[in-house]
């Protein structure tokens, strides 16, 4: 058996339980252990009266022929005979120190992160993550991974690795645009990404916008160079649009408007000021549209591209205040038993993002319905304080601690004051 930290159990045991990984590749056989090779034979053979040596050499001769499975195993038995182990672990072995339990800990991930890194520098993608994924340490296997071009063949195991284990959300997301198109990278952000904290939701969601962005741009730029004088290079999708009335007259659009409505609601994620514009961009282009193409949206983004405007309008600051009252009012007066607390959300939001931070605590506390369990919304409280703190602002956890003792929640009032200290 192997020790891992304080705990006993196998290799396999310790991927599954404690990185959810539920496989190894499969035992390595004896034969390819034992390579039929008479020069590693009479290698080992000199140096019989050595065994260190004798392990040296054969994880020497495993690494030289590039054997990354078998290269672990000798590995393995190396690490442990340096701790004065036996070789092959068994099911009754002695207790040991924890020492001990750390140095054959740290010697094992040591030896999953050479031979995952040999198994990546081959092409094996699944079988190298599976060494990797113990570690860790995900900007280590992001920049291994990056070095792994995506083609057809490995293009569904590179987007379990990037994508579902998380390791290049961005990459990953890419992928499925460049391999499967818009439709199904909205229908993987919404199954998948969505559920996924907001870094991770801001990788994607840039890749798409400036996917999707750029084509429209492409298609409209060459439909009015068809249709009258070529725009100037510098116009943006704004500046064509705004100018020419009969762009989009008689319900004509250049690309699928669900896509469009799409875009816009899962960019609202961003932060850069470059991506917020474009965003913008997409809500004019999408107000222009037949208003069979006009599809409502969810609270408060009913009226979907006027609301969606607003949005980005004051992120952009313009029309600031009567942006916040419009989606204060929402905040005030739809029902969160029917659709939820998406109003509220949003306006906590935006005077989080427009630097109104204490006033964004105030107003969740105040408009938060009191069946939301504490836990839930105090990590938010506590997410705007630290920003509010940096920002200058006085005593910004004496909100959160009040809330905490309201509501009889010791852990989150705790976490608070921790974090005001």
């Amino acid at each position: 058996m192997l020790v891992i930290g304080s705990g006993t159990c196998t290799l396999k045991a310790y991927l599954r339980n404690c990185v959810g990984i539920s496989t190894l590749p499969p035992a390595i056989p004896h034969s390819l252990l034992t390579m039929n090779s008479s020069a590693i034979f009479e290698q080992l053979l000199s140096a019989g009266d050595d065994p260190e040596r004798v392990l040296d050499q054969t994880v020497e001769y495993f690494r030289s022929q590039a054997l990354p499975m078998e290269l672990f195993e000798a590995l393995k038995m190396q690490i442990r005979a340096r701790l004065g182990l036996a070789l092959n672990p068994t099911d009754n072995e002695p207790s040991r120190s924890e020492d001990i339990d750390r140095a054959l800990e740290s010697g094992l991930l040591n030896a999953c992160r050479e031979s995952g890194r040999m198994l990546i520098d081959q092409g094996r993608v699944l079988e190298g993550w599976t060494y990797l994924r113990p570690i860790g340490d995900m900007d280590e296997a992001r920049e291994m991974f990056s070095k792994i071009e995506i083609t057809d063949e490995n293009y569904e195991e590179m987007i379990q690795v990037l994508l579902h284990e998380g390791v290049d959300i961005g990459r990953g997301f890419q992928a499925i645009l460049d391999h499967q198109g818009t439709c199904n990278s909205i229908t993987m952000f919404d199954q998948a990404v969505g559920q996924r904290g907001k870094t991770d939701q801001q990788a994607a969601a840039e890749r798409l916008l400036l996917h999707f962005y750029n084509e429209l741009i492409e298609l409209v730029r060459a439909d009015i160079t068809e249709r009258d004088k070529a725009p100037g290079p510098d116009e943006s999708l704004y500046d064509m649009i705004s100018t020419r009335k009969w762009v989009l007259e008689e319900g004509g659009y250049h690309l699928d408007t669900t896509h469009l409505s799409a875009t816009v609601r899962i960019a609202s994620v961003l932060n850069q000021r470059e991506l917020i514009d474009k965003a913008w961009e997409l809500t004019q282009y999408g107000k222009r549209l037949n208003h069979q193409f006009q599809y409502p949206g969810e609270e408060p983004f009913v009226d979907f591209y006027p609301a969606y405007a607003a949005f980005y309008g004051i992120l952009r600051g313009e029309n600031v205040e009567p942006g916040l009252k419009l989606f204060h009012r929402k905040a005030t007066s739809v029902n969160a038993e029917q659709h939820g607390t998406g109003a509220i959300e949003t306006y906590v939001d935006l005077l989080d993002r427009v630097g109104r931070h204490q006033e964004a605590i105030d107003a969740a506390i105040e408009m938060v319905p009191d069946d939301v369990p504490s836990a839930r919304i105090v990590p938010l409280l506590l997410d705007i304080a630290g920003r509010a703190k940096k920002a200058g602002v006085e005593n910004p956890y004496d909100a959160v601690l009040a809330y905490c003792q309201d509501h009889n929640d010791v852990l989150g009032y705790a976490a608070a004051l921790h974090a005001s200290k």
